[in-house]
């Protein structure tokens, strides 16, 4: 085994000190017996080297009891005392601080020679977060780990019709033939999809864990950002977020930015256990059901097979108050129904730190999702329900009515399953969610709710589901299919005028959506479904010290079907979308 490295601040050993010892001796000779089972798994022999991350490691009478590594080109020097990166805390004996540093060294110690990427899963880390989980700590600040994530990524986007769209592409918004960008493709290279992230961890007993997760990219884009010299799109938050567990009790708690309890998971229902495809695009693909917002999460799990779980996130409420054709307008200036004439509020701008050129609805409770999930060998279950509510305030046309607040109930009911077809080479994964108002839920972002002739709120019913298998033929290669559909039904009303108003109306003037204008016209069509067909792949290109290079390529067939009109019109419109993605990740 590795020798114990000596520390560099000296203090009287204390009790405790030595009964930490002691427990990490035990640990030492429990690891160290890990190591022979490996060993002798793997046919190797035994000898005086031990090998970290792609390094050769050394130690003996000719390096002083200094663990010393040989780098790639076979280089040797000293090994960094993890000791000297402590920081902050009580000063350690000499015997705990070695005790501390060879349990590091140790831990490092049985990680293979420049191990692959584990591209097995279904959703492999190091595609779809950042693989932070797999990796070694860094250093130390006190009793918590630090671990660096992330990946440098440079996209190439090419689609058949010019979206003006960052490397997440609005699939609501593909246009349909009156406008000019429906004629024309656009090529969009991108490195915005870039990504950082910090793990920090702590064990205040041996049954708990405290950590801290934050995962960024460069996604954000101030009023100053544009490509014409210098491309100033800034850092936001992905992930941010702190969680308590506890595996005696089986209880873990989750509070900050994450991704939603609605989404899929591999395994269990905690943090980076996530069922993401591994697709490109950062707005996922049509189909797939998530969000990524504040929330505190309370999961259970018993014996780590069945697991319930309880979050409370962020709410937002997309409505429908765009289209107008005359009398069938729906809105009138953005809050006023007119075959009522009743005035609405619905929303504001954002002030403090908020985005002022964004509207934010008007919020009465948190999203609440329920959900319970089963783990077996050949697959993970899950189900769940979703609750949520609206809020609108309204004033009728009559002179001197009262300002009223309007709420309504929405919510639906979902599963989500992953299937291990060929253990290691075949995987299959589905998701659904059905039920009124939840459209935020679907990557096409189709609306959650219009309006009643009052004022009221009305939840547009929907169903967002996709199937997808992902396929494992080599090692360095992963492969994928997925298909999936998002699908609003109708929520129309007639309006005192005669005319239609709501969602699906099926009673507009629709032949200039079909109708070529270099000006663009005018067409207010309500999208009915969007489904696509997505294929892609990655490519492990390189591994060893120097970090890991993939590249991956996908292409995306989508197709956006609109509310057939009065006059028979039925627009539809679709288009293609291919990446090809470079990614060099200097931790793993």
């Amino acid at each position: 085994m590795v020798a114990m490295l000596g520390g560099l601040v000296a203090s009287p050993a204390q009790a405790d000190d030595m009964a930490e010892i002691r427990a990490i001796h035990a640990e030492m000779r429990r690891l160290e017996a890990k190591v022979e089972q490996l060993e002798a798994h793997h046919g190797m022999s035994r000898g005086s080297q031990n090998v970290v991350a792609g390094r050769t490691l050394r130690s003996g009478p000719h390096t002083g009891g200094r663990a010393v590594y040989s780098a790639p080109s076979g280089q040797i020097s000293a090994m960094p005392d993890l000791s000297q990166l402590t920081i902050g805390g009580p000063a350690m004996s000499d015997d705990a601080q070695a005790a501390a540093a060879a349990e590091n060294t140790m831990t490092e110690a049985i990680i293979p020679a420049q191990a692959k990427l584990d591209l097995d899963s279904s959703s492999p880390l190091a595609i779809t977060q950042t693989g932070v989980d797999s990796l070694p700590p860094v250093f130390r600040i006190g009793g918590v780990s630090v671990r660096l994530g992330g990946f440098i990524d440079f996209s190439n986007i090419y689609r058949s019709k010019n979206l003006t769209s960052g490397p997440a592409t609005s699939w609501g918004s593909f246009p349909y033939a009156n406008s000019p960008n429906a004629h024309t493709g656009e090529y969009r290279p991108s490195a915005q999809l870039t990504r950082l992230s910090v793990l920090l961890q702590g064990s205040p007993t041996k049954d708990e864990t405290l950590s801290g997760y934050i995962e960024t990219d460069f996604g954000g884009a101030a009023g100053t950002a544009n490509s014409y010299q210098t491309n100033s799109y800034t850092p936001r938050i992905r992930q941010a977020y702190m969680t308590y567990s506890n595996t005696k009790w089986g209880f873990h708690v989750l509070a900050g930015q994450a991704w939603s309890l609605t989404t899929g998971y591999t395994q269990g229902l905690l943090s980076r256990h996530e069922q993401l495809p591994p697709v490109v695009d950062n707005n996922q693909i049509p189909g797939i059901v998530f969000t990524r917002v504040p929330q505190i999460r309370f999961i259970k799990d018993f014996g780590r097979k069945w697991w319930l779980g309880l979050s409370f996130e962020a709410p937002q409420v997309a409505y429908a108050t765009s289209g107008s054709a005359g009398d069938h307008q729906m809105l009138s200036g953005g809050d006023t129904l007119a075959s009522s004439g009743t005035t609405l509020l619905y929303g504001n701008a954002g002030s403090g730190m908020l985005n002022p050129n964004a509207k934010y609805s008007m919020d009465v409770a948190p999203d609440i999702v329920l959900k319970g999930a089963l783990d077996t060998k050949p697959a993970h279950y899950e189900i769940y329900g979703l609750a949520r509510w609206f809020k609108a305030m309204s004033q009728s046309s009559v002179p001197g009515s009262p300002i009223r607040e309007r709420v309504s109930f929405a919510g639906g009911v979902g599963g989500d399953v992953t299937v291990h077809v060929i253990p290691r080479y075949l995987q299959f994964t589905g998701n659904v969610l059905a039920g009124q108002g939840i459209g935020r839920y679907g990557p096409a972002m189709l609306p959650d709710a219009t309006f009643k002739a009052n004022g009221t709120p009305a939840p547009i019913p929907e169903i967002i589901g996709s199937m997808g298998l992902i396929g494992h033929p080599t090692p360095n290669l992963l492969v994928y299919l997925y298909g999936g559909v998002e699908s609003a039904g109708r929520r129309s009303y007639t309006g005192t005028d005669g005319y239609q108003y709501g969602y699906g109306v099926n009673d507009l003037a629709l032949a200039s959506c079909n109708v070529e204008q270099i000006s663009g016209g005018s067409c207010d069509a309500q999208t009915h479904t969007i489904a696509d067909l997505t294929v892609g792949g990655w490519w492990h290109v390189l591994q060893g010290g120097y970090g890991a290079v993939m590249t991956g390529v996908q292409y995306t067939y989508l197709r956006k079907f609109a509310y057939k009109g009065g006059d028979g019109t039925d627009p539809t419109t679709g288009g293609n979308t291919i990446y090809v993605t470079f990614r060099y990740l200097p931790f793993q």
